[in-house]
């Protein structure tokens, strides 16, 4: 599956289209990120891509989890958010 990682300075509309173009390519996706401001540009892209998605007639739908991922050597947790096409 294939991993976007988005941080508090992405922006929301860039990554809607990513997130959509993987979905229409191979389905699902994974988003990943790290810390309040990333996960809240995720969420606010994953919405923005729903409604790319919708006149097409793909309902995306979003299972969050916590993952472990190590940045310049430290562990962090990260949230990933699976998206897939209902």
């Amino acid at each position: 599956m294939e991993i976007l990682k988005v941080s508090s300075h992405s922006t929301p509309n860039s990554v809607a289209g990513a997130i959509a173009g993987v979905i229409r390519e191979k389905e699902a996706v994974e988003v990943q990120a790290v810390g309040a401001g990333a996960a809240n540009q995720a969420v606010k892209a994953i919405a923005i891509a729903r409604g790319y998605l919708a006149p097409i007639g793909v309902n995306l739908i979003c299972i969050p989890a916590f993952t472990n991922i190590t940045i310049d050597g430290e562990e962090r947790t990260a949230i990933k958010l699976i998206c897939e096409q209902r």
